[in-house]
C-alpha cells in the first residue's frame, strides 16, 4: 500500500493515462533510479537488462495497456549510493520528466550511513515533488552475507528509515525487503532467488516487478 491510500489510488491520473487511445493519450516516463540492481547486474559482470525489474514492470504494462506509450528509462549505475545519485539527479533523472520515478539505493547506502543517506533521499524526493513528480521508494532486495530474519541488520535499519520517509512524504512504497523476509520466515530458499550474494536473479527480480506493478492494477499477469 502507499501512505495515501490504496496503491491504485495513489497512481490514480497514471493509471487513467495508461488506458487512452491515440490520439487522446500522451507518453508514460517511468524512471528508475539506483544502483547495480535495477541496472540489471545479475552475477557481475553480467548485465540482463530484459530480466531486471525495470524491464519487466514495462513488459507487463504492455500486456495489459496495449494503446499506452510507456517508456521504462533506467538511470541506475553499478556501485552507486544515493549521495552519488542525488549529485547528478538533476541531470540524469529530472532531464526526463519522469511521470514516476522509483527510488532503490538501500544496499550500497550502508557505506554512506543512515544520515547521510537519509539527506541524499530526501533531497531527491524533494526535487521529483517541487515537478509534480510521483515518486514510489523501494526498501532493498536481500544481501544474503546479512540475515534478514534479524530486525537488527543493517538492511532492515535501512529499510525503516525509507518506510519513515515515505510515511514523511506521502511517496508510494515497494517493500522489498519485507516480501522477501516474509518468504524466509514461510521456509523459502532465498539463494533461489539470487544470482549473487547481493543481486537477485530474474525470479528475484520478478518478486519485485510485482509489488510495483500493484501500483499500477490489481490482477496482475503472470
Amino acid at each position: 500500500m502507499s501512505q495515501t491510500g490504496l496503491p491504485q489510488d495513489y497512481l490514480k491520473d497514471i493509471h487513467l493515462e495508461l488506458q487512452k487511445k491515440w490520439p487522446q493519450n500522451k507518453t508514460i516516463q517511468l524512471v528508475f533510479h539506483g544502483h547495480s540492481v535495477p541496472a540489471g547486474y545479475f552475477n557481475t559482470p553480467h548485465v540482463r537488462t530484459m530480466e531486471a525489474y525495470p524491464q519487466l514492470v514495462l513488459q507487463a504494462l504492455k500486456e495489459v495497456y496495449p494503446y499506452a506509450v510507456v517508456n521504462s528509462i533506467t538511470t541506475a549505475i553499478g556501485g552507486e549510493n544515493a549521495v552519488q545519485g542525488a549529485k547528478r539527479f538533476q541531470q540524469d533523472v529530472l532531464c526526463h520528466k519522469p511521470d514516476v520515478l522509483f527510488i532503490d539505493y538501500s544496499l550500497n547506502d550502508r557505506k554512506t550511513g543512515l544520515e547521510k543517506s537519509r539527506h541524499a533521499w530526501e533531497k531527491m524526493i524533494k526535487k521529483s515533488q517541487k515537478q509534480g513528480v510521483k515518486v514510489i521508494l523501494l526498501t532493498p532486495t536481500p544481501d544474503l552475507t546479512e540475515d534478514i530474519l534479524d530486525d537488527t541488520s543493517p538492511l532492515e535499519q535501512y529499510s525503516k528509515q525509507i518506510r519513515n520517509l515515505s510515511a514523511k512524504y506521502r511517496t508510494g512504497l515497494v517493500d522489498s525487503y519485507a516480501a522477501f523476509k516474509q518468504m524466509k520466515k514461510e521456509g523459502k530458499d532465498l539463494h533461489a532467488f539470487m544470482s549473487q550474494s547481493n543481486h537477485p536473479n530474474a525470479k528475484g527480480h520478478k518478486v519485485v516487478s510485482q509489488l510495483i506493478l500493484d501500483y499500477f492494477f490489481e490482477n496482475k499477469p503472470e
